[in-house]
This record gives C-alpha cells, sequence and structure tokens, in this order.
C-alpha cells in the first residue's frame, strides 16, 4: 500500500481521517474567499485582481505611466485612443484550520475531536488539490508549534499523518491560544475554526482577534448528540474534564427542558455575534457525516465550491 492511501485510512479503521471514496469528491471542489487576498507565489486560483497572466480579461484606458507592453495598438488604430490590455491573474490562498483541542472536545462518540479532525482534513485536501496554502494547527497558547504549511496533492500523507499525531489535552483559553496563533501567522486568506466553544472565559475576544487580522473566518461549532439532546434521569454528580469543578443536581423533564432553552439561546447569541462581525457561523452534530456537512452546507454557506 502506498503512502497516501495507508494515511488516509488512517490508524483508526472505523473512523478513518478520509475515506478514500470521499477523495474523488473533494477533488472537484474549490475553497472560496469572499476577499482578495494578494498571494506571493502564482498558484491554480484565479483572482478578481487584474494582472499580467496569458488571459486576456478586459481593457482601461491608458495613463500615464502604464508599460506601454499592454498597449492594444488595433484598438488605437481604430479609435485614435489609447487602451491597456488587462489579463487575470492567478493566485495562491492561505487556508487555516484551526482545531479546539481541550479536553471537552474529547466527549461523544465518535468525539468531537475526532470529528473536528476529519473535517479539517478534508477542507485541507480541498486546499491542497487547489494549491493553496493549506496550515492545520491545534489551539495551543505555546509561542511555537509543528504544524507545516503544505502546498499542493502530493502532501496529502504529510497532512495527514500530522492530524493523526494530535491528541486533545492540553487546555488553555481559547483566546490566548487565538492570540498565539495571531502573532505566529501572518498570511492572508481562510480559517475555518473548529470548536465546541466550551470556554468558561468566553469566545468573544477570541473572535475579535481573528477579525483584526482581516481573515475570511468561518466558525464550525460541533456538539455531540448527546448534549444537544440529552437523555438522563436521576441524581447525578458533573463533574467539570478541564477544571474538576463540580455540581450535584437532579435530572427532571423541566430541567432538561430548560437546558434545551439555554443551550438554544447560547447558539443564537454565538450566530448573532459573528453575523455582526462578518464571521460565519454553523453548529453541526457529530452525527451529522463531514462529506455531506462540506458537499451541501458549508457549499451553501459559500465556503466551497
Amino acid at each position: 500500500m502506498s503512502k497516501v492511501s495507508s494515511g488516509v485510512m488512517g490508524s483508526e479503521k472505523t473512523n478513518p481521517l478520509l475515506a478514500p471514496d470521499l477523495l474523488a469528491q473533494l477533488e472537484r471542489m474549490e475553497l472560496v474567499s469572499r476577499k482578495i487576498f494578494r498571494g506571493r507565489m502564482k498558484g491554480e486560483r484565479r483572482s478578481q485582481r487584474k494582472g499580467q497572466s496569458v488571459e486576456f480579461a478586459d481593457f482601461r484606458n491608458y495613463v500615464a505611466g502604464d508599460d506601454l507592453r499592454f498597449i492594444d495598438w488595433n484598438m488605437y488604430a481604430r479609435l485614435d485612443k489609447l487602451f491597456l490590455k488587462l489579463f487575470m491573474e492567478e493566485e495562491d490562498l492561505h487556508f487555516y484550520a484551526l482545531i479546539d483541542g481541550s479536553r471537552s472536545m474529547e466527549f461523544g462518540e465518535p468525539s468531537k475531536f475526532l470529528y473536528a479532525k476529519q473535517l479539517a482534513a478534508a477542507l485541507g485536501y480541498i486546499g491542497l488539490c487547489r494549491a493553496d496554502r493549506v496550515r492545520i494547527e491545534r489551539l495551543d497558547s505555546a509561542a511555537t508549534t509543528d504544524a507545516p504549511t503544505l502546498r499542493g496533492k502530493a502532501n496529502l500523507w504529510r497532512m495527514v499523518q500530522y492530524l493523526e499525531s494530535l491528541e486533545c489535552g492540553n487546555d488553555c483559553s481559547l483566546t490566548e491560544a487565538i492570540k498565539a496563533f495571531s502573532l505566529r501567522n501572518t498570511g492572508k486568506g481562510i480559517l475555518v475554526l473548529i470548536t465546541d466553544l466550551m470556554d468558561k472565559s468566553g469566545y468573544e475576544n477570541a473572535l475579535r482577534y481573528l477579525v483584526a487580522r482581516n481573515l475570511d473566518v468561518y466558525l464550525i461549532h460541533v456538539l455531540s448528540q448527546p448534549e444537544i439532546d440529552p437523555d438522563i434521569t436521576g441524581d447525578l454528580r458533573l463533574l467539570d474534564c478541564e477544571d474538576g469543578d463540580h455540581a450535584e443536581i437532579s435530572v427532571s423533564q423541566r430541567l432538561i427542558d430548560r437546558y434545551r432553552q439555554t443551550l438554544a439561546a447560547y447558539i443564537e447569541q454565538a450566530r448573532d455575534f459573528c453575523a455582526r462581525r462578518g464571521i460565519v457561523y454553523m453548529m453541526t452534530s457529530t452525527e451529522r457525516p463531514v462529506d455531506r456537512l462540506v458537499s451541501r452546507y458549508l457549499r451553501q454557506r459559500g465556503l466551497v465550491r
């Protein structure tokens, strides 16, 4: 078996990061930015910005100082006016996927963390196929990271190997982790944040850091089905897996109803906070297949086409 196919299958046979039958579907897709960014290298992506490639795009009036090589002399002969030829320019795009690696992401079956890695792998592969610069990181407050920046489809196996090496458990606040990311990454492009938003210090300041970076930000709010629709009864002792805080409760239908109302309000608050700042928000359950999330729901929200 080749490097790529073995990496795609992953170490968890029942839950591969990228199912082989999904690859052909992803190869036909493209990540779409709502903003125009200037890349460092020529990529496979057509920019709305006019440049100097070989494909003609439009004309504009000549102004003093323009490159005389791009004057259309045939137009000058017919109209007695100087026009400059404009061409479509190809540019590369930075794609970042940030995965919340806090202990709360270990919950569920499959875990929210595994689901986040599968989603990052799918979106990352789309970027690799289009020669975008792909960087996937687990959120960490450390000043350095071993996350590679990858480009080209041949790097699929490296991306999968890196994702398989990631584990939960390095708890830090969302704000500190995203602040650290912003300090060590300066590229412009698309950023997808995959998190359960379970941070007692809140998510608002973290998202403000990303808005300040002028990135095209998507927030994928991942919850397990038991968190969305809990099926528990009786007297329970709840333990916070991240800070050890605990509470004793007696579960009744009234309490479950109030929990659902609180969760719905929290989701609506996050959606509204994002909408007012130009962030695309989406909540998903780990029971929704990743291929459907990418091909249907993220396509509807404009991240892929």
